[in-house]
């Protein structure tokens, strides 16, 4: 009995040890339904594959902003995370033609239907940099939360805007939109709001609350500027090291969660605006003039971005789906 007890405790202890682990990180907050989608991921997999795979999660940016997790990441601390739309541009800029403004903020079946159509693309070009997709997220439209209430596109030139430290595209947006760059780290919006570094921030509705930006927002412009989106990235490195078998559940497994975090988050973002309104944030309609003012800044954003963020090749291709 006692060797069957050492034998037990051997082999435990064995299992443990030889498990593959992958430490990911996400600005997303835990309670979230992306957050609990992951979550139920992570133990379906270790379920599945009887411990030969752990994920370990850290939630709500513990690990610092995208940036940091992306060096981490590289340096070999972390083996990945949940990275939106600028992170993923600095692994492979191509990415960025969906969140590109007034691309998509009138269809958002329109933008999943572009992202569907290129993701083989989009993931051949990222596994040459080092890193295995399990599948896109769908975050949502993105709306300016503002202190100041603008009625047109005019109206925004001058308001003070947060920009992802290092975001081109949104750079190239804000001149074009004669808006004025404040480069922060998103941990930094808030406070900027508050103190008045920043008038204004960007977000999905979901994003806004999660954030607790509607503290230090009166307004929400109703006139999504463009479409959000995140992929789940783990290192080449870590996944050479799961069984084919293993990593074949796995990707099923991610499907499955990824599909229902994606509709979670339509109806999510949905509900978040309903609730942002009950709050008190009042949202500002912009004319159907500043719809025709809005592609010709498409436009010219475009062409500041062709041949040094976008190829030619993704511009081609998005604008036949437009």
């Amino acid at each position: 009995m006692k060797k069957l007890a050492i034998y037990l405790l051997f082999l435990m202890f064995s299992l443990e040890t030889f498990a593959v682990r992958i430490k990911l990180a996400t600005l997303v907050p835990k309670g979230t339904n992306l957050a609990i989608t992951l979550k139920d991921f992570s133990q379906e997999v270790k379920k599945k594959t009887e411990g030969r795979v752990k994920f370990q999660v850290y939630y709500g940016g513990i690990q610092g902003d995208e940036p940091d997790v992306l060096r981490k990441t590289r340096v070999g601390q972390l083996h990945g995370g949940v990275f939106t739309g600028k992170t993923l541009g600095d692994i492979f800029s191509d990415v960025r033609i969906m969140e590109v403004p007034f691309n998509f903020y009138h269809d958002e079946k329109k933008a999943l239907d572009a992202l569907t159509k290129n993701t083989d693309y989009f993931n051949q070009e990222i596994a040459a940099k080092g890193f295995v997709n399990l599948g896109f997220y769908g975050i949502g439209k993105v709306y300016v939360a503002s202190s100041k209430k603008v009625t047109s596109i005019n109206e925004l030139k001058g308001v003070k805007m947060w920009a992802w430290e290092g975001d081109k595209l949104v750079r190239a947006m804000m001149d074009s939109l004669g808006l004025v760059s404040v480069p922060l780290a998103l941990p930094d919006v808030m406070s900027s709001l508050s103190t008045g570094i920043i008038d204004a921030a960007y977000a999905p509705p979901l994003g806004i609350l999660a954030l607790q930006w509607q503290n230090q927002v009166k307004y929400i412009i109703d006139f999504p500027i463009a479409y959000s989106i995140g992929a789940l990235l783990i290192t080449q490195k870590q996944w050479k090291k799961i069984s084919d078998a293993d990593k074949k559940m796995i990707r099923s497994l991610a499907q499955e969660s990824i599909a229902k975090a994606n509709k979670l988050a339509i109806e999510d973002n949905k509900k978040s605006l309903s609730k942002l309104k009950e709050l008190g944030i009042e949202l500002l309609e912009f004319s159907k003039n500043d719809l025709a003012k809005a592609e010709k800044i498409r436009k010219d954003v475009l062409d500041k971005l062709e041949s040094k963020i976008l190829s030619k090749r993704i511009i081609n291709e998005v604008e036949k789906l437009r």
